[in-house]
């Protein structure tokens, strides 16, 4: 792999992903980031395993360990690559991802789906709402769009028959889990669950505001925040590295 890069940034949908945008261009101004994009055709199938397998042929000649970062579903493709393949993240950052993993916001669409006799338009616009705030009628037309498209490219696991659950627990590198105060879909008791699996190098922060975009909404109060756990992560690797060398001259 020719391109050098920090930092590898998931996303797990083609029309979701300018959300990310905001917050990944702040953090391009400091941190070095390759952006990997998750897609299919109409007719192929998909799973959060055969992305991580992608992920991992991406990464598969790259000679050091990555910061990984994601949100939502990207953030749950990043979860399961880095309990695979550990040696190859050098930390992790979850972006509005519960501590059950598969609790994202297809899961709240099917669940809604299975409870209640309206039709998918209407709990598109219902999900809008959760997702972004009340926004404008023409925003909001295009927001139950987007979503609408998602449904069918992501690589979620959830259907009108089935929800799935993942597993939960920690990681073995350090990670940050990002949540947002006024998110319905991942909220707070559902982050601080995470606290269970928490080691001290571990991180847990929350936006006061912008639902469950928030990354979108204040990309330089969240900016800050992540290149903060990089940069201490950073800094940790260069003292045990400074460390190692001390000890083996003596």
């Amino acid at each position: 792999m020719s391109d050098s890069f920090d930092v590898l940034w998931l996303s797990a949908s083609p029309v979701l992903q300018r959300f990310d945008r905001p917050v990944v261009e702040y953090l391009s101004r400091y941190m070095r980031i390759a952006h990997w994009e998750y897609q299919q055709t109409k007719d192929e199938g998909s799973s959060i395993d055969q992305a991580v397998d992608l992920v991992s042929e991406f990464l598969e000649s790259y000679d050091r360990p990555v910061h990984l970062a994601g949100h939502g579903m990207g953030g749950a493709i990043a979860l399961s690559y880095a309990r695979r393949f550990g040696q190859k993240v050098r930390s992790l950052t979850l972006l509005a991802v519960a501590s059950q993993p598969a609790n994202t916001w297809h899961a709240h669409y099917y669940f809604q789906r299975q409870l209640f006799s309206i039709s998918r338009e209407q709990i598109l616009a219902s999900s809008a709402r959760s997702l972004f705030g009340n926004q404008p009628p023409h925003t909001t037309k295009k927001l139950v769009a987007a979503l609408d498209k998602d449904l069918e490219q992501s690589p979620s696991p959830h259907s009108l028959f089935k929800l799935v659950y993942l597993p939960k627990g920690g990681v073995s590198m350090p990670m940050m889990i990002c949540g947002c105060k006024t998110d319905p879909i991942v909220n707070s008791p559902a982050l601080y669950e995470w606290l269970n699996w928490f080691k001290p190098e571990d991180d847990l922060w929350e936006c006061p505001q912008g639902y469950h975009f928030f990354h979108y909404f204040y990309p330089q109060q969240v900016g800050e925040q992540i290149l903060g756990f990089w940069q201490r992560q950073n800094a940790y690797l260069v003292e045990t590295s400074a460390l190692s060398f001390s000890t083996s001259a003596s």
